[in-house]
This record gives C-alpha cells, structure tokens and sequence, in this order.
C-alpha cells in the first residue's frame, strides 16, 4: 500500500506546482499526474460540468491503483470536492484547507485576499472557510480569468501578462491585502508578474505546494510514506503531449517527454 502512487490532477500544467513540491518533500514517492489539457480552463464552466469533470479525472487516477489523490486545482476543489468527497474510499485532498489556514497564521492586518477563476471566486469557499477559521478576517476576492490561458500558451511573464495582471490586482492592492491566496494552481507560474504589481510586502501563497505539505502530513500519519528513496512520475494529457510536455519540463526544470502520454480514455 505505502509504495502505491500519488494521483494528482488539475485542468492543464498548474497542477505541476504541486508536483514539484512533492517531488522536494517527498522524493521517494512515485506521482501519477492528469492534466486535462483537452477541457482546459474549468474556470468558466457551469457548476454541473465542473463536477463531472472533476468526477472523471478522478476516476482516471483510479485506475492507477492510487493511494491518494491531491486536487492540485482550485476549481475542482471549490466547486466539484465538497460534493464528490463521500464518493470514493480513497483520500482525497484539495487544496483549499491549507490555503486557507497558512493564510490566517501570516496575516498581520487580517486582510486576505484571493485570486481565482470565475468558478472558484463565485463558489465563495475561500472566503467561508477563512472566516469559519477566524472570524476577525476580512477576505477580498478577484476573478483573473485571463490567467490560465497565458500560462497554458506560455506567456507567464509577457507584456500582455503584466497589463491584465495590473487590470486585475490594483484593487486588492488598494484594500491593502497583505496575504494574497494564488487561487488556482495556474497562478504561481505568474509569481513574478504578481509579485511586481502586489509589493514585497504582500505574501503570497501556492495552494498547490502547500496542498503538497498537507499530503506529507497524512502520508506521514497514515504510515503511507514510500519506503523507496527515489520515485518516478508519470504524466497524462487528454490532449496534446508535445505542448505540455515542453511547458511542463520548464516549470520542473527537467526534461519530460518520455514521460507524458496520451489518456487512452480522451483519446479521439
């Protein structure tokens, strides 16, 4: 059971920010890893696609013989998790709940604010679960739904980049957030751009990585944590292999390639 892989899956590459810190914290674990590149964003879908999308990656992962699935998206996590948790026997971990508590431990203003697709900020889930934690919490909330497509076409820290970037932050900037949830696990490819625009004095946080934390954690307790010292991953698409392939072997800093295929089941 411990040697069994991790599942993780997300809408395209944003996912891969879970995959690297997994990969960091536990490198002894083996990952298989489901972008579904064919359907990306989920941002903008309704609420019922969402939830059968989300359904089938899971079932994906599934086949994998998984011993724990990480939700590296934040759509499916917000929209799709709280209706598919009691569904499976198998754990599974969004990236919400550790978002949401790292948040409130390093606010010194409790002024939080997320980013997110238009799903994920209209499911409201960020906000209610900050406020469930600490009700002293003022929690301000954009949609970015430009964002995704810029990192799945590789234009993360372009000119166009910055100019919506700016369009869609200056307002949080101007509620004087200090902590600023990266919402969607896309997000964290745009840090510098963020980053220029919020100020040093805002921190900003990975969902992605720190839903990899949390995963440790219950590997940890669990005593599920492989007993290997090195794992290998393993990545599907359910669309092009050769685009994710070249983007996601320079968000991992190594190439990936040999190691991408097609998910039979999206084949055309």
């Amino acid at each position: 059971m411990r040697n069994r892989p991790i599942g993780v899956f997300d809408s395209g590459l944003g996912g891969l920010t879970a995959v690297r810190e997994i990969q960091r914290i536990m490198p002894g674990e083996d990952i298989i890893y489901f972008g579904d590149t064919g359907r990306v964003p989920y941002g903008t879908r309704s609420r019922e696609t969402i939830i059968r999308y989300t359904k089938d990656d899971i079932d994906f992962l599934l086949r994998h013989n998984i011993k724990l699935i990480v939700a590296a998206c934040g759509t499916a996590s917000s929209v799709a998790l709280p209706v598919l948790y009691d569904k499976y026997d198998v754990k599974i971990m969004g990236v919400l709940e550790a978002a949401c508590k790292k948040a409130v431990s390093v606010t010194k203003n409790n002024r939080i604010g997320v980013i997110g697709t238009v799903g994920t900020v209209k499911s409201g889930k960020y906000a209610e679960l900050i406020t469930k934690l600490n009700p002293k919490m003022q929690v301000f909330s954009a949609a970015c739904p430009l964002f995704v497509p810029l990192v799945e076409n590789g234009y993360s820290e372009s000119k166009a980049a910055q100019l919506i970037a700016k369009d869609y932050l200056l307002p949080l900037k101007n509620e004087k957030v200090d902590t600023l949830i990266l919402g969607c696990t896309h997000y964290p490819l745009l840090t510098k751009v963020i980053s220029d625009i919020m100020g040093d004095e805002v921190t900003l946080l990975s969902p992605g990585a720190l839903a990899a934390q949390e995963a440790r954690g219950y590997l940890e307790k669990e005593n599920l944590l492989s007993d290997k010292e090195s794992g290998t991953s393993q990545f599907y698409v359910s669309d092009s292999v050769e685009n994710f392939a070249e983007l996601g072997g320079t968000f991992l800093g190594k190439p990936i390639k040999s190691s991408v295929h097609l998910a039979e089941a999206f084949e055309q």
